[in-house]
């Protein structure tokens, strides 16, 4: 198989990593997620990685709590994250460097573009940890953003649903599925794919957005190998 791209950001949601439990880090489900990743980067695509922190914590939880300290604590909760994935890839002989954007010199590297670029043309997959750094922006702007400073071409955003739709499919049974949107379509809509700080990042940028779901790992390689998965945003 061929590879659609060369340098890709992968967006994995913390719940992703939880498994059927719902909650914490489920071992064997995160050594399927890194055994697909390993095999993608086989093909010789250029990963980073973008993982979100709800398996352990989320801001809009901590209600009564102010906002900038929750967010915090949902920043760290990623790094937690960060580091299973960076064990688990490591345990299968991949090279991983994680990057913080909260600088915690003793478990990772700060985030530096130059050297995290650098990282992906040597072979390395980088995992960026702690959101943007900032209070009251989610990962997936982190994902959006950290796409764009490194030339990605694509954001495979890897959810526990298997695209987007008009509504919770797992609520509603007649729930409308979308295989192509633009990014004025997401935000007209208020569809549920990323935020829309995220979505403007994206098309600002002319980044393309492909949606699809977990319950098979094996998607991300399909994904990267252009097999019509989930949903694509992109321009019109």
């Amino acid at each position: 198989m061929l590879p659609k791209y060369k340098r890709v950001i992968i967006k994995l949601s913390g719940e992703a990593l939880a498994g059927d439990a719902g909650f914490g880090i489920d071992p064997a489900t995160i050594q399927n997620i890194c055994l697909s990743i390993k095999e993608a980067k086989n093909l010789g695509v250029e990963i980073a990685i973008v993982v979100g922190g709800g398996n352990i914590w989320r801001g809009r939880n901590g209600e009564g709590m102010d906002r900038a300290t929750a967010d915090y604590m949902g920043m760290l909760a990623t790094v937690i994250n960060a580091l299973a994935l960076q064990d688990a890839l490591e345990n299968m002989g991949v090279d991983v460097r994680v990057q913080t954007a909260i600088e915690m010199k003793e478990v990772a590297e700060p985030y530096i573009r130059r050297r995290a670029i650098r990282h992906l043309e040597k072979g390395r997959i980088v995992i960026f940890a702690s959101g943007t750094g900032n209070p009251y922006f989610s990962t997936d702007t982190t994902a959006a953003l950290r796409a764009a400073e490194i030339d990605a071409e694509v954001i495979l955003s890897a959810k526990k649903v298997d695209a987007v739709y008009d509504s919770d499919p797992n609520i509603n049974p007649d729930a409308k599925k979308f295989t192509k949107l633009s990014y004025i379509d997401v935000l007209n809509k208020g569809l549920k794919v990323m935020d829309s700080t995220a979505i403007s990042l994206c098309m600002d940028n002319s980044i393309r957005i492909s949606v699809f779901g977990l319950h098979d790992p094996n998607n991300i390689v399909k994904v990267l190998c252009g097999e019509n998965i989930g949903t694509i945003v992109e321009e019109d």
